[in-house]
């Protein structure tokens, strides 16, 4: 008779841990300016090394859609902000410094 394996209580509310975590990243910009650009490459090459499938980046042009500013309280472009995992993070500027974009956006403790 085969074997039959049920959760418990507590292994039921647990999150499964071999699911990798998905980082969702959203950076502001200001349409193809040097310092956008520059930042969008700088964030993506730095996801692929570190985060490697298993991050989102969503890019919001302010010069289409200025209103979006208001929700993540855009007061600079180039701005990223980590939505999740939470909590939420903000960076501001091109993202070439890359020890302060690892610990802007918490992927990397200062230590």
């Amino acid at each position: 008779m085969p074997t039959i394996k049920t959760k418990t209580r507590a292994q039921a509310g647990k999150p499964d841990r071999r699911k990798p975590e998905v980082w969702n990243l959203r950076l502001y910009v200001a349409g193809q300016s040097p310092n956008s650009v520059r930042a969008f490459a700088n964030l993506k090459a730095m996801c692929e090394e570190h985060l490697k499938g298993r991050y989102q980046i969503e890019l919001i042009d302010l010069r289409k859609n200025p209103q979006l500013a208001r929700g993540d309280q855009i007061v600079a472009i180039p701005t990223v902000v980590r939505r999740l995992p939470p909590p939420l993070r903000t960076l501001i500027g091109d993202m070439s410094n890359s020890i302060q974009l690892l610990v802007g956006i918490d992927l990397q403790r200062v230590g």
